[in-house]
């Protein structure tokens, strides 16, 4: 695909415009539930489990240690300035082995996640990453949801209000081209092609055989590729009572999104062979909106739909005496994520 048509396939898909596009035309909205708030940063008293109610500069580790045993893969917290190999030490002694998954301790939208093979790639982490960092080990399921997940204070069980499924960003070779020109047929592809050729280098002028697939990036990051497909017409009761059995143990937590590994549907529903990688909390999107068969005027109505359900959650939470983020605290976070999202696409 040449330049211009891929310019204009990402100005005619509004999955892929800029964050602002997409969110500043809703602030009337967001005002609005903060006029109903008395506060403009209300979220905070959505999940007072969580720092920040879980809106941004949350530290994961700290959430990964609020999910009961058994649901999330084994977890080491480094810290930047550790030796790396005293580092390895500790990793290798906790029965997480090569390749294991790195990512930023307080992070965001898998900027930083990073599959790590072998000493040399874990010691370049290391003198990348600009944060303290998680090591986690590699979960052997292939395929992962988003799943969003809502309860009112004083209500016995939660809902489910969406599903998405992620398809990872991937080729499929046909004997002929090379890597990057399978690359280039497909515009999702395409427009991470940039990020690709640095990870990838010489590799891409590889000729797949026919049929072979090959995952460019194995995380289901709709801004590092992944495509979203909106499935919440399969929510079921054996969903439901999953992540509600999961989310009711989490003390604190009543709006957000859980994103989940695991082997088949029909298992996860059972409760079988799955592991919640993330849990997001106010900050998390309703992340079904980006199938591309959405309207950018439907997402804009579900976005407004879970803001509705996080106002009357933070609400609640504040008669029952919790407090929302000041206005000063509120601006610091932001100004903090503003800067830590710099580092992090660095």
């Amino acid at each position: 695909m040449d330049s211009l048509k891929l310019i204009w396939h990402r100005i005619t898909h509004w999955e892929y415009w800029p964050f602002w596009m997409i969110y500043y035309p809703m602030f009337p909205v967001w005002l609005y539930y903060s006029i109903k708030a008395r506060s403009i940063f209300f979220f905070n008293a959505a999940n007072p489990g969580m720092k920040n109610g879980g809106m941004a500069m949350v530290s994961k580790m700290d959430i990964y240690n609020m999910i009961p045993e058994g649901f999330i893969p084994k977890t080491l917290f480094v810290q930047k300035d550790e030796s790396p190999e005293l580092a390895l030490e500790r990793i290798l002694a906790s029965d997480i082995s090569f390749p294991f998954i790195a990512k930023p301790d307080i992070g965001m939208k898998a900027f930083g996640v990073e599959k790590i093979h072998d000493i040399d790639e874990f010691q370049k982490y290391i003198r990348w990453t600009p944060s303290d960092f998680l090591v986690q080990e590699l979960i052997p399921y292939q395929n992962e949801v988003g799943i969003f997940y809502v309860r009112k204070p004083g209500e016995i069980k939660g809902k489910i209000t969406g599903v998405v499924s992620k398809e990872f960003l991937s080729i499929t070779g046909d004997g002929e081209s090379s890597m990057v020109q399978l690359i280039k047929k497909n515009p999702r592809s395409h427009l991470q092609l940039k990020v690709l050729e640095q990870k990838f280098g010489d590799q891409l002028q590889q000729i797949l055989d026919q049929g072979e697939e090959f995952v460019l990036v194995p995380y289901g990051s709709h801004t590092r590729g992944a495509k979203f497909i909106d499935i919440s017409h399969s929510i079921n009761d054996g969903l439901l009572k999953t992540i509600d059995g999961i989310c009711s143990q989490i003390k604190g937590f009543h709006y957000g999104r859980l994103d989940v590994l695991y082997k088949t549907y029909d298992e996860l529903c059972e409760g079988q062979n799955f592991s919640i990688i993330e849990v997001n909390g106010a900050g998390g999107e309703a992340t079904h909106i980006y199938d591309p068969k959405h309207s950018l005027l439907w997402a804009w109505r579900e976005v407004a739909r879970h803001w509705g359900i996080l106002c009357a959650i933070s609400i609640a939470n504040k008669r029952a005496g919790y407090s929302y983020l000041s206005f000063k605290d509120g601006r610091a976070m932001l100004k903090q994520t503003g800067a830590l999202q710099a580092q992090l696409k660095f």
